[in-house]
C-alpha cells in the first residue's frame, strides 16, 4: 500500500490536474516538441542546408539576442494594452510563418533577417504566455501551474531531441527541411490549443495613464530581475560550463556529458512542481531565489573536486554536482515565478514580465563567457569566488525582494515626494493580490 501511495503521489506530481492547468501543460508540451526538435539540429541546419559558416551562424545569434534585448519591455507592453492571448496567438502565427520560410532563406542577410524577427517574436509570445497564465489562474494556483508547464516542456524537448537523432542519422536537405517544417506545423497546433483556451479580457489601465515603460523607474523591482538574472546562470553553468571542465579537468568519458543532460530532463520532470512549493507569496519567492542560490554556491564547491579523483569516484562526484545544480534551477525557477506572479501590477504586467526577463538576458550574454573563464580557464581556484558571488547573491535576495514589495507599483500609492502615480491604499493592493486579477470572462 506504501509503494502504491508513492506511485501516486510521484503522479501526481508530474500529470498536471484536469481543467485548465492541464490544458495549459498540454500546449506547452506540444510546443516543445517542435522547439526541441528545431534546437537540438539548428546547427547542422544552418550549416549544411543554408551554407553558413560557423562564424556567421553566431554574429546572426548574437545580433538576434541583441535585438530581443532592447524590445523585451516595449513588446510586453504590447501585451497591456492588447491582451496576452491575442498577442500570444498573433505571436504563434508569425513564429510558424518564419519557420516555415527558414528552407528558402539565401544567404546571411536572409538568415539575419529570420532569425532577428523570431526573437522578437519569440520575446513577445514568452511574456505573452507566462501573463495569459498569471492572468487567467487564482494566485494560489500560478506557481504549480507554471511549474506543471515547466515540467511538460522537458517532456516535449526530450521527445524532440529523440526525433532530432533520426533527422541527423538520416543527413539529407529534405530531412533538415522536414525538421523545420515540422515545427512550424507543431506551431499551428500549440495555437489551437491556445484559442481554446478561456477569454481573459484586457486589464483596465489606472485613471491617471502612466508610460507602460515606467516600469524602469521602479528601481527596487528592476534589481531583484537582475539578482535573479545572476542566479539564472544555472542554466549556462550546466550546458556549458559543467560540459566544458568535464571534457578538460577530469577523467570522466564523454558520453557522461549527455547523461547529465538527461538526468538534468528527468529531475526536473520528477521534482519541478514539488520544488515549487511555498513560493506562491512574495516572501516565499525570495527565500526560493536564497535556496537556489545557496544550490549553486554548493554546486561551485563540489565539482572541483571531481579534478582530484578518478574512475567511478569522478563520475559519483560530477553526477552528485549535477544534482545540487538542477534542484538549484528548480527552485530558482520557482522564485522567480513567484515574484512575477505577485509583485507586478495587473494592468503593467507584462511591462513587469519584460523588465523581470532583462536580468536573464544579461545573464545569457555575460554568463557564457565570464563563468567559463572563471571555473575553467584558471585551472579550478576560480569555483571559489564564484561560490562566494552566487552566495552573496543568495543572502541578497529575502532583504531584496522584501524591499521591492514595499516600493509601490504603477497605479498604487507612492511615497511622499515621488511623483506620477494615482494614490491607492496598501490594503487596496493587498486585497487585489488575494482575490487575482483578470477573471474568466462569463
Amino acid at each position: 500500500m506504501g509503494t502504491r501511495d508513492a506511485i501516486r503521489t510521484a503522479v501526481r506530481h508530474v500529470v498536471p490536474p484536469a481543467g485548465l492547468t492541464r490544458a495549459l501543460a498540454v500546449q506547452a508540451m506540444v510546443y516543445a516538441v517542435g522547439h526541441g526538435l528545431f534546437m537540438a539540429g539548428s546547427v547542422v541546419f544552418f550549416t549544411r542546408a543554408l551554407g553558413l559558416s560557423p562564424t556567421q551562424v553566431g554574429l546572426g545569434l548574437s545580433i538576434a539576442a541583441g535585438v530581443s534585448l532592447l524590445g523585451t519591455v516595449p513588446l510586453g507592453a504590447v501585451t497591456d494594452r492588447y491582451g496576452a492571448q491575442r498577442v500570444w496567438l498573433v505571436g504563434i502565427f508569425a513564429e510558424a510563418v518564419l519557420f516555415g520560410a527558414y528552407p528558402f532563406v539565401g544567404g546571411f542577410a536572409g538568415f539575419l533577417a529570420v532569425v532577428v524577427a523570431l526573437a522578437v517574436v519569440d520575446a513577445t509570445t514568452g511574456v505573452a504566455r507566462q501573463v495569459y497564465s498569471i492572468n487567467v489562474l487564482r494566485p494560489e494556483e500560478r506557481v504549480t501551474a507554471l511549474a506543471y508547464q515547466r515540467s511538460a516542456l522537458n517532456v516535449g524537448f526530450g521527445l524532440g531531441a529523440v526525433i532530432s537523432g533520426v533527422v541527423l542519422a538520416v543527413d539529407t536537405m529534405a530531412a533538415y527541411r522536414g525538421m523545420v517544417w515540422f515545427n512550424a506545423v507543431m506551431l499551428l497546433v500549440t495555437a489551437v490549443f491556445v484559442y481554446r483556451l478561456p477569454r481573459v479580457p484586457v486589464t483596465a489601465a489606472p485613471a491617471q495613464r502612466t508610460s507602460r515603460l515606467a516600469v524602469f523607474r521602479d528601481r527596487p523591482f528592476l534589481a531583484v530581475s537582475l539578482l535573479a538574472g545572476l542566479l539564472s546562470s544555472h542554466g549556462t553553468l550546466y550546458l556549458v560550463v559543467l560540459p566544458l571542465w568535464v571534457l578538460s579537468h577530469t577523467d570522466a568519458p564523454r558520453t557522461l556529458i549527455a547523461a547529465l543532460v538527461l538526468l538534468n530532463t528527468i529531475l526536473a520532470v520528477l521534482l519541478q512542481v514539488r520544488a515549487s512549493r511555498g513560493a506562491e507569496t512574495v516572501a516565499g519567492a525570495g527565500r526560493a531565489l536564497r535556496t537556489g542560490g545557496l544550490l549553486i554556491a554548493l554546486f561551485c564547491l563540489i565539482l572541483p573536486v571531481s579534478a582530484l579523483t578518478g574512475g567511478v569516484t569522478t563520475i559519483v562526484v560530477l553526477v552528485g554536482a549535477a544534482a545540487v545544480l538542477t534542484l538549484a534551477e528548480l527552485v530558482q525557477s520557482a522564485g522567480a515565478w513567484g515574484i512575477t506572479s505577485t509583485l507586478p501590477p495587473a494592468a503593467h504586467r507584462g511591462a513587469y514580465v519584460g523588465a523581470f526577463r532583462l536580468g536573464g538576458q544579461f545573464e545569457n550574454l555575460a554568463a557564457p563567457a565570464g563563468l567559463t573563464a572563471l571555473g575553467v580557464s584558471t585551472g579550478g581556484w576560480g569555483w571559489l569566488p564564484m561560490a562566494a558571488l552566487f552566495a552573496a547573491a543568495a543572502l541578497a535576495a529575502v532583504p531584496m525582494v522584501a524591499w521591492a514589495d514595499r516600493r509601490p507599483r504603477l497605479g498604487e500609492s507612492v511615497p511622499p515626494g515621488e511623483p506620477g502615480e494615482v494614490q491607492r491604499p496598501r490594503a487596496a493592493r493587498a486585497m487585489s493580490s488575494a482575490t487575482g486579477s483578470g477573471t474568466l470572462e462569463r
